[in-house]
């Protein structure tokens, strides 16, 4: 996450081609519409797709897939995902009310327009067609399900002179348009995401159990070039001098991030990210860093381009259709997670949505888009498909004493890990038997409620632009999907929360916070158990043991293999750091005179350590300690862009909801036993 801006929190204005005027001919009432009856309460929405489909004459698989490929036939509870879409269709409805709880003003000139862009108001267009009123369409999600069916049937006319499709085939442009998206690759993308849904088949049963199923199509043959239909713009990506590195089916295209020098004065003033040759030499990329934005897709463009923002991130994933925008190259050194340790090694990902909205969900576009991005990058970059290497911002630690406690969380608690890691072929998943003495946090997400709370202090925003508000104060999320579980300080749910020392100096308990991680455990991270009893597990956490609901009934683990550190024998305990600097003899002495000192020095942090009797997961093999240096804009300083590697050898573990280093010296390594 960059710092989160409420000046420039604006959604983006979509201008579409032929946009409602398609929608006419097409108009039925509610109460001549079919009524969709199951007698099994798990089939209802199969049921609901199949009333819709034969009403509209839109193809059951067509309706099916456009929805798999949008929500995964989730109805997410009634709530809406970051582009204001509702229901397992999709529907959009952006409201006054939304964009003032985003912090947007009415002076903004992009008001007026976001609340008349068709694309953010798909429900309105689905609620005409069906003489119903928008509410309808967004919180039943059987007239959902029709708005959707009915969209694609007008789409459909619109492009076959007032006839549907003879063919399921000939549905290729209408689900195109349903994209929304103003750019032909990218509707075109989405079209063949729901073609290739419709080939594979799918089966689900979702989070409020309700089983879909989509038998495989066989002998698809659509004609790709029907989404010239839709009139789109067919963008040229800006001219870069390097090509965007992203699958082939993605279709990213490049903004080149600001690198400018800001003061002809001094060589050392520029933004926003600094040059390199990654992963030549000893600087290699071992990790993908996840954010989201807090900021709109173009808005996050915007302030990528700005030098002074002192921020930046290799790629920006956008929620509505998954386009990937790729504006650092991955040789270089984006400044994404305030802690070079990690993001001189990192490539950072960010992902338009909003970690404080912990009740909305991320859009199945912008998950499976980055899924399939982190899969290209780690195959490149022979990064495991792991917790301990696919990291969050929140799992990134702090690298000063101040910065420990207020370093960025997000992507924050609606992020589904288990989900995502599905997508990425790297499934959360047992690897040894029960009783095991690792274990990886599995609550299932959609069957992991938590209530979390969270006020956003205006005042951090003050060296913006204006104007601002007040907004996200407070922010309450009553039991809604999570990807953590909370921890205690002993098996009972009466036991006041685990609480980091950073966080609460004062020695007080966790709290339901979203931004108050010392006490909560996330899904896929690996830890060492310390203890069990009956539907409660144990596991070793930042120095100290916590105490998780962990039951045969209700598991939120599972028994893994992993190779973990203890203290060496005769240690009362031993330091933990959160970087991995080298030691100070590694830097030449003109360097150092240079620098005016000897530069980055390795400190353990003050109030964390690991005392004997406890044990913490291994991410892999120690590796050496360095630190990386970019001095000067045009590289010219002494030892410019140069990384110094050091002779002590660290090993990143599993410290709490955040990782860590210990030195090599100071542990025994106990092998992964199965």
């Amino acid at each position: 996450m960059h710092r989160p801006n409420p000046a420039t929190r604006r959604r983006r204005t979509l201008s579409l081609a032929a946009a409602l005027s398609l929608l006419a001919g097409l108009t039925v009432t509610a109460a001549t519409a079919g009524t969709a009856r199951a007698t099994d309460p798990q089939a209802v929405r199969q049921a609901e797709f199949t009333a819709a489909a034969r009403e509209f004459g839109v193809p059951l698989p067509v309706l099916e897939a456009v929805s798999f490929y949008e929500t995964r036939w989730e109805a997410h509870a009634g709530q809406p995902n970051a582009e204001a879409g509702y229901g397992p269709m999709n529907l959009t409805d952006l409201t006054a009310a939304t964009l003032d709880a985003d912090g947007l003003s009415t002076q903004s000139p992009r008001y007026a327009p976001l609340l008349t862009a068709p694309a953010e108001h798909t429900a309105a267009a689905a609620a005409h067609l069906l003489g119903a009123a928008t509410a309808d369409v967004t919180g039943d999600e059987a007239q959902n399900i029709r708005g959707g069916a009915a969209l694609l049937a007008s789409y459909a006319k619109g492009y076959g002179h007032g006839r549907l499709p003879h063919t399921t085939d000939g549905w290729y442009a209408a689900a195109a348009r349903y994209s929304q998206s103003t750019e032909d690759k990218v509707a075109q993308a989405f079209a063949d995401g729901v073609w290739s849904t419709m080939a594979t088949g799918a089966a689900r049963t979702t989070a409020d159990g309700q089983l879909v199923t989509l038998a495989p199509v066989r002998h698809l043959h659509p004609d790709r070039a029907d989404v010239r239909k839709l009139g789109l713009k067919e963008v040229t990506p800006p001219r870069s001098s390097t090509p965007a590195e992203c699958p082939a089916s993605l279709h990213c295209d490049v903004v080149p991030g600001a690198y400018t020098l800001l003061d002809p004065s001094n060589l050392a003033d520029y933004g926003s990210h600094d040059l390199a040759d990654r992963p030549n030499g000893d600087l290699d990329i071992r990790y993908i860093t996840l954010h989201s934005t807090d900021e709109t897709y173009d808005g996050t463009l915007d302030l990528f381009n700005d030098p002074t923002y002192a921020a930046g991130a290799h790629y920006v994933v956008r929620s509505q259709d998954g386009h990937v925008t790729q504006m650092i190259p991955t040789k270089d050194i984006a400044w994404d997670s305030a802690n070079r340790s990690f993001y001189q090694h990192s490539i950072g990902i960010e992902q338009e949505g909003w970690a404080t909205h912990g009740a909305a969900w991320f859009s199945e576009n912008l998950y499976r888009s980055t899924a399939s991005l982190v899969r290209y990058l780690a195959a490149k970059y022979d990064i495991p498909l792991d917790r301990a290497h696919i990291l969050g911002h929140d799992n990134i630690p702090g690298g000063t004493e101040a910065g420990v406690a207020t370093q960025h969380w997000d992507p924050g608690p609606g992020w589904d890990w288990e989900h995502f890691f599905d997508l990425l072929g790297a499934p959360i998943k047992a690897t040894a038997p029960a009783g095991s003495d690792v274990v990886a946090i599995k609550p299932g997400y959609a069957r992991n409620p938590q209530s979390t709370t969270y006020c956003d202090d205006v005042q951090g925003y003050k060296q913006f632009p204006g104007p601002y508000r007040s907004f996200d104060c407070p922010v309450a999320s009553q039991d809604a999907p999570a990807s953590f579980v909370p921890l205690h300080t002993a098996p009972s749910t009466s036991a006041p929360l685990v609480a980091d020392p950073y966080l609460h100096p004062d020695g007080s308990a966790g709290t339901s916070a979203m931004n108050d991680w010392g006490d909560k455990a996330p899904a896929g991270e690996q830890y060492v158990v310390a203890g069990r009893v009956p539907g409660w597990t144990a596991i070793w956490w930042g120095g100290t043991k916590a105490w998780l609901q962990d039951s045969a009934a209700h598991p939120a683990t599972v028994p893994v293999k992993a190779a973990r550190i203890v203290p060496k024998a005769g240690a009362t305990s031993i330091p933990v750091y959160t970087t991995a600097y080298p030691e100070a003899s590694v830097y030449p002495p003109d360097f150092v005179a240079f620098e005016g000192g000897a530069p980055r020095a390795q400190l353990a942090r003050a109030k964390y350590s690991i005392p004997a009797g406890q044990s913490y997961v291994a991410a892999g093999p120690a590796v050496p300690t360095d630190s990386y240096f970019a001095i000067y804009y045009d590289g010219s300083a002494p030892y410019d862009q140069h990384d110094f590697v050091g002779t002590t050898k660290v090993y990143e573990i599993v410290y709490n909801h955040r990782v860590a280093f210990v030195n090599a010296t100071d542990v025994d390594v106990i092998p992964a036993t199965s």
